[in-house]
């Protein structure tokens, strides 16, 4: 229950109903409004979609009322995450009931909520996990978990390889999340430990990712830690219409008319978009050093900026004196949510600065855009490897420590750093290299979901699969 889950879920029930299957939908009272928009455009397409809703015991978890989503969580974040994840577990009799009522012949369920494998096996249900995250990210998980190679370095700092990883990837402690054995006490790595004990107990796990994107890491995945999975990605790619990528997650906090005009003036391949995701909070100091260095740059950019808690008539003390100013008509800020994949791929749009998140780095691959990478938490550091060391398609903007915690990214970057990484990745020889094999890989992300396409093949896959055993659940 994050946007950055809840997104790809929702196109992937628009796949599945698009290929003939009836979806029904589990979620709150207040995650409803975030995703009706686009339930209600899938339904208009003659697509069958039932929506159940279970009450989220906030106060039970020791929540305040309506804190249903991670979006909610802005003070004491670690003991609140807490708190939340021991309210989605608290979920498991609600859901339990629903399926005795429903009989669905497979659960679709986030890799957050490991409960729902017990609870489809009592009905003899099978579950499938959608882990929100690339085959890469998940090989080097394990790959780290299994070796431990960050406990045979000297310091924090020392690079080490990880073994038994195809592709020769480095990293460091510092890069390394705190479940992954630094810190396993923490309730966190206890409840990515259950997710991943539970995922061999469940049918297989569904990924939002293409074979051609990381095929020795898909192919490692299933044939060296033995596990099932269809990749179906990218799922973004079901939404043809301007409409349907606009309505994707939040309300826009900009016309996406305007924006896309904006844009429609703007030469091929010249715009930066600067985004962070919809959890991930800089600083005031931070933002700053970003307005410097992308105005010392010199080039044309879209600056999603997640809003600033004051009255919005205050003065920010984000941007430097006249900034707006100065930079009317050459940059936009958006103040809120943007239209992602409608920006990124317009034509005018020419790299991508990200968080690295697994959803922006696969959309900005589909758009076929070289990256600046600024990975802050979760599994972004892995996501970033794949984007700068295998894939060849982006540059670090050099952060090299993990954050606990989303409000509080310590690693600084300096204005001169961003001024230099964004005209790497927008002019030069150097920048048209990534930028040419970029745009293969975007040419190969449309390929896959067409029909005979990798993804398109491994969806039919998995579809058969259980129509097979839902006759022969219905046989005995």
């Amino acid at each position: 229950m994050a946007q950055g889950h809840m997104i790809p879920i929702l196109d992937m029930v628009k796949l599945f109903g698009l290929r003939g299957v009836k979806t029904t939908i589990v979620t709150t009272p207040v995650n409803l409004p975030l995703i009706s928009k686009a339930i209600k455009r899938t339904k208009d397409l003659g697509v069958e979609i039932d929506v159940k809703i279970v009450k989220f015991p906030s106060t039970e978890a020791g929540l305040p009322k309506g804190c249903e989503n991670l979006d909610a969580i802005t003070d004491n974040e670690i003991e609140m995450t807490i708190k939340f994840f021991k309210g989605t577990s608290m979920l498991q009799e609600p859901l339990e009931l629903l399926l005795e009522e429903c009989k669905p012949d497979c659960i679709v369920a986030d890799m957050f909520f490991p409960w729902t494998t017990d609870a489809a096996a009592k009905f003899g249900i099978p579950r499938l996990v959608f882990h929100g995250t690339s085959f890469f990210a998940m090989c080097s998980s394990e790959c780290v978990a299994t070796h431990e190679p960050h406990k045979k370095v000297s310091s924090d700092s020392e690079p080490f390889l990880v073994p038994g990883l195809p592709g020769d990837i480095k990293l460091t402690r510092t890069q390394l999340p705190d479940y992954a054995g630094l810190d396993a006490g923490n309730e966190i790595a206890k409840l990515l430990k259950d997710a991943n004990e539970v995922e061999l107990k469940s049918f297989g796990v569904v990924f939002n990712s293409f074979y051609e994107l990381e095929p020795a890491y898909a192919d490692y995945y299933r044939k060296v830690m033995g596990r099932r999975a269809w990749h179906i990605g990218p799922v973004s790619l079901c939404n043809r219409d301007a409409q349907d990528k606009a309505s994707r997650g939040k309300q826009a906090s900009i016309d996406e008319h305007k924006c896309l005009k904006w844009l429609n003036a703007k030469k091929p391949n010249s715009v930066v978009y600067i985004c962070f995701g919809s959890l991930a909070c800089l600083d005031s100091a931070q933002l700053m050093e970003i307005a410097i260095g992308i105005e010392a740059s010199g080039q044309e950019f879209i600056w999603v900026v997640r809003k600033n808690k004051k009255d919005e008539e205050e003065e920010e003390d984000w941007l430097p004196e006249g900034f707006e100013k100065r930079i009317e008509g050459k940059g936009l800020i958006v103040r809120g949510w943007a239209p992602q994949v409608l920006i990124l791929e317009h034509k005018a749009m020419g790299g991508f600065v990200t968080h690295c998140g697994w959803n922006s780095i696969l959309e900005g691959v589909t758009a076929g855009v070289p990256m600046i990478t600024w990975p802050t938490f979760a599994e972004q550091f892995y996501n970033e490897k794949l984007v700068t060391q295998v894939l060849k398609i982006g540059v670090g903007v050099g952060v090299q420590q993990w954050a606990r915690q989303r409000t509080a990214i310590e690693d600084f970057v300096r204005r001169e750093r961003i001024e230099k990484r964004v005209k790497e990745i927008m002019v030069g020889d150097e920048a048209e290299e990534m930028r040419s094999r970029a745009k293969v890989l975007g040419e190969m992300a449309r390929r896959a979901v067409e029909k005979e396409g990798s993804s398109h093949s491994d969806f039919n896959a998995l579809i058969e699969e259980l129509k097979v055993l839902r006759s022969s659940t219905k046989e005995t």
